[in-house]
């Protein structure tokens, strides 16, 4: 099973950045699982500023809405930016949210390679005016809990300066045979 990193922060806190950091491959390429859409030009160019960013050495996905699909078809290292955008995206177009990041989760937790996923902590600010974003503040919130479960390292990235909430110990191991080697040998 590959190592799964969830890298969260607030806008332009720097959490995108680190999280490729963690993610450049050495020497191969590695995916970028991009969730943006270019609805307007100040996203376009936004997208366009990511890209020259980056740089070389990454093979580019878009998926603003199937993002289980866009996993389970990589196979090599991946990063995905961002988890904020695209329960936006999947708002926008009337998707079953919960089911959606329950299926990512589960698809993120078999990966046979390393995932990074960056997230915007949302939860942060005052509550918001209107329903609507508050309904988006609680699926930011239950998903990024659901996939900090799933992770085996938490980051949260406050100021460019990275802080560990969760930190991976020794070899990957999930589900029952992980609960079981964890007791005691008799």
């Amino acid at each position: 099973m590959g190592r799964v990193t969830l890298v969260l922060g607030g806008a332009r806190s720097g959490k995108s950045r680190h999280a490729e950091a963690l993610a450049r491959p050495r020497g191969g390429k590695a995916t970028y699982i991009a969730t943006a859409e270019a609805t307007d030009d100040e996203m376009a160019a936004r997208i366009a500023r990511h890209r020259e960013a980056r740089g070389m050495g990454w093979h580019t996905i878009e998926a603003p809405l199937d993002l289980a699909g866009a996993v389970a078809a990589g196979g090599g290292p991946m990063l995905i930016d961002c988890i904020t955008v695209w329960i936006g995206n999947l708002m926008h177009h009337g998707r079953d949210v919960a089911a959606e990041v329950a299926r990512l989760c589960d698809v993120v937790a078999r990966a046979r390679a390393p995932v990074v996923i960056v997230s915007n902590e949302a939860g942060l600010g005052i509550v918001p005016d209107n329903a609507m974003a508050r309904r988006f503040r609680d699926h930011q919130g239950e998903a990024n809990q659901k996939l900090a479960a799933i992770a085996d390292e938490v980051i949260l990235v406050a100021a460019g300066l990275p802080l560990h909430l969760k930190k991976a110990q020794g070899p990957r191991r999930r589900g029952r045979a992980a609960r079981i080697g964890r007791g005691r040998k008799a």
